[in-house]
């Protein structure tokens, strides 16, 4: 999904590890569980979504615009997201997802790129999954760990924000907005 970024030296962002390591930590799911709107992923995602996003460098400079659209099938168990991407460069690129619903909010997923099974949890607004995505830098395959958000806002637009992470370090961050389209997709315009 998010396969090249641009060449940087990532190894500048490295020299700053123990400065950034120290006071990290991260909010828990279970934090959002009195939140509304209430986001079950199963739902949101049953039937065609599109979603706009920017991939931003540790800078924060944008390296990569894309629109993703997205197939996708709830049968009350399981979600498969069918995920067609297309960048501003014209590359293109495909992911596709399985989540089984665990209970409890809990969901165990799977993608045709992504290192082994994912954890996900959901609570009141919220979304999160951690997960391993090999993604090609500067030639090189270089493996980040993906720790992907998701927030249901009362206008039924989901904000995705997911930091790629190297050695506990953001070197990069996706943005995206989700909104549910009909059955002809309203916004073709990429």
């Amino acid at each position: 999904m998010y396969r090249k970024l641009r060449s940087y030296p990532l190894w500048i962002s490295l020299l700053v590890l123990p400065l950034l390591l120290a006071g990290c930590s991260s909010v828990d799911v279970d934090h959002y569980a009195d939140t509304a709107p209430v986001l079950d992923i199963g739902e949101y995602f049953d039937g065609r979504t599109r979603a706009w996003g920017i991939v931003q460098d540790y800078r924060g400079e944008v390296q990569r615009r894309f629109v993703v659209d997205i197939d996708g099938e709830h049968d009350g168990t399981t979600l498969v997201l069918d995920e067609h991407f297309v960048y501003d460069d014209g590359e293109t690129d495909r992911r596709v997802w399985t989540f089984e619903r665990q209970g409890d909010g809990r969901w165990i997923g799977s993608a045709n790129d992504v290192e082994g099974p994912v954890e996900a949890r959901q609570a009141g607004h919220a979304f999160n999954m951690t997960y391993r995505l090999p993604v090609e830098v500067s030639g090189r395959e270089i493996t980040f760990t993906m720790d992907d958000w998701m927030f249901l806002q009362p206008d039924d637009r989901l904000i995705n924000r997911t930091d790629m992470k190297k050695f506990g370090i953001t070197l990069a961050r996706i943005t995206l907005v989700f909104e549910r389209v009909g059955s002809d997709l309203d916004n073709t315009d990429s």
